[in-house]
C-alpha cells in the first residue's frame, strides 16, 4: 500500500536471533502497534497486488522494448537480462520494477513533464505507478565515477509499476515519449 517501510529478520538457527532480540529490547528499532497493523493489513492484499504489478510490468516492458525513443530496457523478466535464469528458478514472478535508458538526454525532462498518470516521485512497490530519475534523486550523492560504472546517467529512468490498468500506463508513457 506504500504507506509503511520496514523489514523482517528471519533466521534458521534460534541462537542467531538472541543478540538481535536483546538489541531491539534495549535500543528500540521495532514497529509500534499502528505500523504493525499497517503491515498486517498490507500483507492481506500483497499477493494480488504483486500479480497485477508483475502483469503490468511485463506489458510495459514489451512496449518499451519497441519504442524508438528507448535505447535499453532493464527488466529481470526479459530473457536477455543477465539475472533472468536465476530469477526464474528462485521466484514465482519478475516483479514490478523496470529501468530504461532513453536514446537522448533531452527526452528525460520532456517525458517527466508530460506524464499524466504515472507520478514523478521516489518510492518503490506502491499501488500507484511512480517514475524516478536516479541521477537527480536516489543516486545523486553517489560519486560520479561510481555512478558511471553502474550506468546511472542522464538518460536512465526507473519505473515502479503499480496496479492501474496496463493499457492506461502504456498510453501515458507513449504520449509522454512523443
Amino acid at each position: 500500500h506504500n504507506d509503511i517501510l520496514c523489514g523482517f529478520l528471519v533466521v534458521k538457527d534460534e541462537n542467531l536471533i538472541e543478540p538481535v532480540f536483546k538489541a531491539s529490547m534495549a535500543e528500540g528499532g521495532t514497529l509500534d502497534p499502528f505500523d504493525s497493523w499497517l503491515v498486517l493489513r498490507s500483507i492481506k492484499t500483497l499477493g494480488i497486488r504483486l500479480e497485477k504489478q508483475q502483469a503490468n510490468a511485463f506489458e510495459i516492458y514489451k512496449f518499451l522494448k519497441t519504442s524508438d525513443k528507448v535505447e535499453k530496457v532493464y527488466y529481470v523478466g526479459d530473457p536477455d537480462h543477465e539475472g533472468y535464469e536465476i530469477s526464474r528458478r528462485q521466484t514465482t514472478g519478475f516483479g514490478g520494477m523496470i529501468s530504461f535508458s532513453v536514446k537522448d538526454a533531452e527526452t528525460v525532462p520532456d517525458l517527466l513533464n508530460h506524464l499524466r498518470l504515472i507520478l514523478f516521485a521516489e518510492s518503490l512497490g506502491g499501488v500507484e505507478s511512480l517514475i524516478t530519475f536516479p541521477l537527480m534523486q536516489t543516486h545523486g550523492e553517489i560519486p560520479e565515477a561510481l555512478r558511471n560504472k553502474l550506468g546511472i546517467n542522464d538518460r536512465l529512468l526507473r519505473l515502479s509499476v503499480g496496479i492501474e490498468d496496463a493499457q492506461d500506463l502504456i498510453e501515458d508513457l507513449e504520449q509522454a515519449l512523443r
